[in-house]
């Protein structure tokens, strides 16, 4: 049966691989991109697919019931991507996280209710539990009580209980997905792995937090959008799906491997003060959605970013004007 999908934040970084895969994988399914454009919104990302007659672009803010509500007019499925995601920022303006992140999901939540929708997923991250010990040999579950412990961290964990209370008031049939640091082509460059290549690419410093050994765990945008495709298939609606990989790298392995595929000198390393409440590490326990749905990640990790460094070194049309717009 084909499917129309909603996807908010679909001009941001995941959400833009997402709709590009949705395409690919389900060409008769129609998909419309709704997206607010704010600093991270590139609609550039997805040039090759203007064209695609299935795809449609919406300019709104989640937070907007009116446009919201229109924009779902024979939507089946809702993925929402839709959020303030940087760390850093989220300790400059805590607000606008809240606002954006839980307050904007409530009112998705209220037009896809009065939409009838017949799937509401909602991206969520591994955040939403807390913090690893760098020895500890636990994973996070998804019955794992959530322990957020910065702005972002709990903007997302109060948009998971909004989104279960929607299932549990009002029969919302809702999924939610917790995934691992994402990296991969288009992503906006104040994340780790953009940031570090980008200022290679011109001979800049790498900034590394001097907890330059904490740990991610990390897993390539396309492996992300086939787990999510195998949850608005397979998923149990009410469920929750931890999206890991279980491969984990520190920030100086990523430095490492910039400098080493782009033959750039170690000496660019350096090191700079730790943002309040750096969380030491996160990892996911992936036993559900690998037994439950048959999903596992495809993409080996040096292969991955190694392919992504290079996408970053051969696109500087993409990425140049951000750079020059945020400086």
């Amino acid at each position: 049966m084909h499917q129309t999908l909603l996807v908010t934040g679909g001009a941001g970084f995941i959400g833009s691989n997402f709709i590009r895969y949705w395409l690919e994988a389900h060409p008769e399914d129609h998909v419309i991109n709704l997206d607010a454009l704010t600093y991270a919104g590139n609609l550039a990302s997805l040039k090759d697919v203007e064209a695609n007659p299935h795809y449609r672009f919406v300019q709104a803010d989640i937070g907007d019931y009116t446009k919201v509500r229109k924009a779902l007019e024979g939507v089946d499925w809702v993925v929402n991507f839709a959020a303030e995601s940087d760390n850093n920022r989220a300790i400059h303006d805590p607000g606008i996280f809240v606002k954006t992140n839980v307050l904007g999901t409530q009112t998705l939540l209220a037009a896809a209710r009065d939409a009838d929708v017949k799937r509401f997923h909602h991206i969520s991250t591994c955040e939403v539990f807390g913090e690893l010990e760098l020895d500890e040999t636990r994973l996070f579950r998804e019955e794992d009580p959530y322990m957020p412990k910065t702005p972002y961290n709990a903007s997302k964990a109060g948009a998971n209980h909004v989104v279960m209370a929607y299932y549990y008031t009002f029969k919302l049939p809702v999924t939610i997905s917790h995934c691992a640091n994402n990296y991969g082509p288009y992503q906006f460059p104040e994340k780790v792995i953009p940031v570090f290549a980008t200022k290679a690419l011109r001979n800049e410093s790498l900034p590394l937090f001097k907890s330059s050994q904490n740990k991610r765990e990390w897993i390539h945008v396309t492996d992300h959008a086939k787990a999510i495709d195998a949850i608005l298939h397979r998923g149990r609606v009410g469920e929750a799906y931890n999206i890991g990989t279980l491969a984990e790298k520190s920030v100086e392995d990523i430095a490492d491997a910039v400098l080493t595929t782009l033959e750039k000198p170690s000496s660019l390393k350096t090191y700079i003060p730790d943002r309040p409440q750096h969380d030491k590490r996160y990892l996911l326990d992936p036993t559900k959605i690998q037994t439950e749905l048959g999903w596992k990640p495809e993409i080996d990790f040096d292969k991955g970013i190694r392919d992504t460094i290079l996408w970053y070194r051969d696109h500087p049309e993409w990425w140049e004007p951000l750079i020059k717009k945020s400086s």
